[in-house]
Parts: C-alpha cells; sequence; structure tokens
C-alpha cells in the first residue's frame, strides 16, 4: 500500500506565549514535531508533506535536519485544518494511495495506533482517531452506531445525551488520498470562525453513502499541546512512558522518577541507572554499564560493563570501549575512550584518544583549544598519566608513557618514556611569616582610609 502522510504544523500557538513555533518546542529534547516524524515513519511513506505557517522558515529548517525527503508547505492565512491539509495537495500530485493527516502538536501519538487506522480502512472509506475522555469537557463528540460513525457533534450544538459520550474526536484521520482532497473541496465556512474544518469531511462522506468508522486509543496519545502547562504534562507524560518502557526491557532505574530521557535514548538490558540522571539526545548505553547518579550524558556512547559517574558529564562524540571507568566531575568530549582505561576524578578530557587500560590522574586536562581552532592528544595504551597533568594539544604520547604530577606537556612523548616538565621547588625560610605580616599591615591601613 501506498502511504502519504500529512502533518499539520501551522499553528502559532498563541498560549505559548513564546516566539519559537508551537511545534519545535521540545518534548523528551526533541521538537513535537519530531515525534510526530517519527510515528508516522513507522507506516514507511512514500511521501511526508509538513504544512507549516507560523514560523514557516523555522519549521521548514527542523523539517529538513529531521528527515530530508519530508516536502514542507505553507499556509499562509490560518484559515482551518481543511484548509491546511489543502495547502499539500501540490507537493502530493501524481500520488494515488492512502493518506494520514496528523498533527505535529501531539507528541505522544504512537506509531501503532496509525497502523490501526490504516488497517481500519481496508473494510471503510474513511477512519476517523478517537479517544475515550476522562472529562469530555468541549471536545467534539463521535455517535457511532453499529460500528459506524454518524457525525461529529460539537459540544456547543449536542444535546444532554450527546454530551454523555465520552468517544472524543482527535482530528487525525485516514482516507484515500484522491477521495479526501474531492471532499475537503466541498468543505464550506458557513461557521462564527469562517474557517474550513477538516471533520466536515465525515458528514460529507456520509452524503455520499460511504462507509465511515472511528478507532480508539488511549487518551494521553492525543495530548495536544497549546500551552506551557500542556508542555509540561506531555514532557511529564512522555518520561513516565518511556521509563516504563525501560523497565519492562530490563533496565534498572534506581529512582525512575528522577531520572530524565530523551525521544532517542537507548539503553539494554541489566543496565543500571541511578537516581538524578539527564540523557540528552544521542545516547546509547549497552548493556551491563552503570550510570551513578548526577551524571549527565548527551551524543554518545558507552559501552557493557562501562561504569559513569557519579557527578559525570558525557558530551557529544564520547565514545567508551568495555570496562572503562570515568568519575565523579569529569567531563569527555569527543574522545574514544578504549578498553579498561581510566579517568576517575576532576578531569577534562576532549578532543582525544586514550589507549587501553591507561590511567588519567586527578587534575588533568587536555588544552585542546587554542582560541580559534582545536587540537587532538593522543594517548597511547598503559599510560599512566600523573595528577595536575596539563597535556597541550596537539600531543602524543606513546605506549607506556608516563607524566610526573604536575607537568604540562607541549611536545610529544615517546613510548615507555617519563615526562617531567615543572619548575624546581624553592624553599625560603622565614619569608611566609614576613609576607603574611606585611598584608595584614596593608590591610589595616586600607581599612582605615575606607570610610
Amino acid at each position: 500500500m501506498n502511504i502519504a502522510l500529512v502533518i499539520l504544523a501551522a499553528g502559532k500557538g498563541t498560549r505559548m506565549n513564546s516566539d519559537i513555533p508551537k511545534v519545535l518546542h521540545p518534548v523528551g529534547q526533541a521538537p513535537m514535531l519530531a515525534h510526530a516524524l517519527r510515528a508516522g515513519a513507522e507506516l514507511n511513506p512514500d511521501r511526508i508533506v509538513v504544512v507549516a505557517g507560523h514560523g514557516a522558515e523555522a519549521v521548514a529548517r527542523a523539517v529538513h535536519e529531521l528527515d530530508e525527503s519530508a516536502t514542507v508547505a505553507v499556509q499562509n492565512e490560518q484559515l482551518g485544518t481543511a484548509h491546511a491539509v489543502a495547502q499539500a495537495r501540490p507537493a502530493l500530485r501524481g500520488f494515488s494511495g492512502e493518506l494520514v493527516v496528523l498533527y505535529g502538536d501531539t507528541p505522544l501519538l504512537q506509531a501503532d495506533t496509525l497502523q490501526r487506522m490504516v488497517a481500519a480502512r481496508a473494510s471503510h472509506d474513511l477512519v476517523i482517531l478517537g479517544f475515550e475522555a476522562a472529562d469530555p469537557g468541549r471536545y467534539g463528540r463521535l455517535v457511532m452506531r453499529d460500528g459506524e460513525l454518524e457525525r461529529i457533534v460539537e459540544h456547543k450544538d449536542a444535546t444532554d445525551e450527546e454530551r454523555a459520550i465520552t468517544l472524543c474526536n482527535s482530528g487525525i484521520l485516514s482516507c484515500d488520498c484522491d477521495l479526501l482532497f474531492d471532499l475537503i473541496d466541498e468543505v464550506g465556512n458557513d461557521n462564527a470562525a469562517g474557517e474550513y474544518y477538516l471533520t466536515d469531511v465525515v458528514e460529507l462522506a456520509r452524503r455520499r453513502g460511504l462507509s465511515v468508522t472511528a478507532i480508539a486509543c488511549d487518551e494521553s496519545q492525543t495530548l495536544g499541546v497549546n500551552s506551557r502547562a500542556e508542555l509540561a504534562a506531555a514532557e511529564a507524560a512522555f518520561q513516565a512512558r518511556a521509563r516504563a518502557e525501560l523497565l519492562a526491557n530490563g533496565v534498572t532505574l534506581l529512582a525512575p522518577d528522577t531520572v530524565y530521557l530523551a525521544f532517542d535514548t537507548v539503553i539494554g538490558r541489566d543496565a543500571v541507572i541511578e537516581p538524578n540522571v539527564i540523557f540528552g539526545p544521542g545516547v546509547t548505553v549497552e548493556s551491563g554499564a552503570l550510570i551513578r547518579a548526577f551524571s549527565h550524558l548527551e551524543g554518545c556512547h558507552v559501552s557493557r560493563g562501562a561504569i559513569v559517574g557519579p557527578f559525570a558529564r558525557l558530551r557529544p562524540g564520547t565514545e567508551l570501549a568495555e570496562e572503562v571507568r570515568v568519575g565523579n566531575f569529569v567531563e569527555i568530549k569527543n574522545a574514544v575512550i578504549d578498553a579498561g582505561a581510566k579517568v576517575n576524578h576532576l578531569s577534562y578530557v576532549g578532543d582525544a584518544s586514550v589507549g587501553a587500560r591507561s590511567n588519567i590522574g586527578a587534575g588533568t586536562i587536555t588544552c585542546n583549544y587554542d582560541g580559534v581552532m582545536k587540537h587532538r592528544t593522543e594517548i597511547g595504551s598503559d599510560v599512566f598519566i600523573g595528577s595536575d597533568t596539563m597535556l597541550v594539544a596537539p600531543v602524543k604520547l606513546g605506549d607506556g608513557a608516563m607524566t610526573a604530577t604536575g607537568t604540562v606537556v607541549t611536545r610529544d612523548v615517546e613510548p615507555g618514556a617519563l615526562a617531567i616538565a615543572r619548575a624546581p621547588q624553592l624553599n625560603k625560610p622565614g619569608r611566609a611569616r614576613k609576607l603574611m605580616d606585611m598584608l595584614r599591615v596593608k590591610k589595616a591601613r586600607l581599612k582605615k582610609e575606607t570610610p
């Protein structure tokens, strides 16, 4: 089956009180639009069209970063959802098959729900996605009879009996592409807002004697974000779902509610995540790894048996091999740490490679930035870096090399060599006492002079 997606992302989101287009606000550290694209991608669509409006340039940039195959159509005037879908028609010229319409501000929609909708199309001309609302409030009600959707009734127009219905309209639908655009051509704007509503296609289809039905999903999947409060609710729901999935897949979360995940976080079974760990985008943690408390990981890969933290930061480009140890108050960026190596405390390793079984002493810094360009530090296998060593890149240390504590390394160290580069210590008897007396006199004088 050929499938096309139309994702509506034109809304301004006035209640967000933001200069950022609504669909670009993050949930799980990714734009809400990314979640919609990921759910739709499970259908293996032949075409994807995102309809942008407010902040169209920013939305278009995000779309192309997220999916280069997607096309952006622009709704210059906000004239309703049917009008928005109509803007996708030129991008779908020549397409024949199923058209699924979803929204860029519903980040919790699941791929299997869309798959159920498409499957239901085998026996119906038009399928609407509904949800059982705990509090139907002012949602449009789906009036069903014998498996058919008779009509959508807006709250203000509903009878008391219809308002008692808890199956509500999400606005998401699936239909043959040509048929849907044919129906949209008949949609009018004779309403208080003067807009063209996509929900009107249900009545138009029924008039033609077409088969229309609705399938239901959990209410959380249809949560639309229109305010900061709803964005916070979507984030909380996303985190709860992501944590539950990890627990079900064999990951230990010692304090689940304190662990924050990104939309693409991957963690293997038997990994252990201690409290207050934050995962940014692009993190993979293999089975059996341990991420200790208060660590922050982003754009990195942690291999089996590695231990990270507590209070560690792994930045983008970090690769930790098996059995690596990264300890407290260590920051690693764009670096490869080979098997069994240790960077246990109070160090910065950036733009570097550290060979197998090497030990990086406390207070070590790879001085990788000269104010204009970044430079690499290459540390071989079985190297011992003494505490408080400054490695001024570009520099290489051969296998089995060693640096003395407090050394500033400015040139390569051959394999097996010991590098010592520090000023000789000079002790001056009695000088400390004289210096302190002098400073106290100066402080007292300054105190008298201050009004």
